[in-house]
């Protein structure tokens, strides 16, 4: 079993997720949120099969890389995550995501992630029981739980997700990171923490915001009241 640590940013941290950023002003928009307090970039990696979307590639994720020093947090929403996990680790990732519904070598594709040098992630949609996470958590440095179906951006916080989150808390060692993504605003932030999420990935709410800064504040200030 691994027994690495996932490289240190705050508890709790705001991941906004590049999903939300305007495509034609990447750059501006990673600055934008870094500067207003981002800890993480989370990186959205759509396939139009297992998702019913197009996003980003490695040759965005490795432009992103040149433009900040930020951990960046690739969810691959792939059903052949395998093809693209050394790309991404060569693009600049520092930690990939991949969903267990989609392999039956979760194991492998966790011992590849950490080979090329990232943190690993694993991840089940809504709908899938996170049963199937147990027999791989031990050996990721970071638990995702989708609190919105994978594919599209703005979606509303699903209630449910929080039942997933007191579920797989208990079942993680001291170091391991447990992320909630999806509908995330100050409200829902809480009920998150409250939970037991530490890493809250943010979107719409940020990136739409007039004021990152004010909007990533309101998110933490919301989780820490719950830590």
């Amino acid at each position: 079993m691994s027994q690495r640590t996932a490289r240190t940013f705050p508890v709790p941290a705001i991941a906004p997720s590049l999903l939300a950023a305007d495509p034609g002003r990447l750059a501006e928009e990673v600055a934008r949120v870094e500067e207003a307090g981002a800890d993480l970039l989370h990186f959205d990696v759509m396939d139009g099969h297992f998702v019913p979307n197009l996003t980003f590639g490695p040759g965005i994720c490795e432009a992103v890389r040149r433009t900040t020093k930020l951990y960046i947090d690739v969810h691959l929403m792939l059903d052949n995550p395998d093809v693209f996990i050394k790309p991404f680790a060569e693009a600049g990732a520092d930690n990939i995501t991949f969903h267990a519904e989609v392999t039956d070598a979760a194991p492998e594709l966790i011992g590849r992630i950490h080979d090329l040098g990232c943190d690993a992630g694993i991840t089940v949609n809504p709908d899938v029981s996170v049963e199937l996470l147990r027999p791989a958590i031990g050996d990721v440095e970071m638990v995702l739980i989708m609190s919105v179906f994978a594919g599209f951006g703005g979606q509303k916080f699903i209630p449910a997700a929080l039942e997933r989150v007191l579920t797989v808390r208990p079942w993680l060692r001291e170091g391991q990171r447990l992320e909630v993504d999806g509908g995330i605003t100050s409200e829902t932030a809480a009920e998150a923490a409250r939970a037991g999420a530490d890493v809250l990935v943010a979107g719409t709410s940020i990136f739409r915001s007039p004021d990152a800064r004010r909007a990533i504040a309101a998110i933490r200030a919301a989780s820490e009241r719950q830590g």
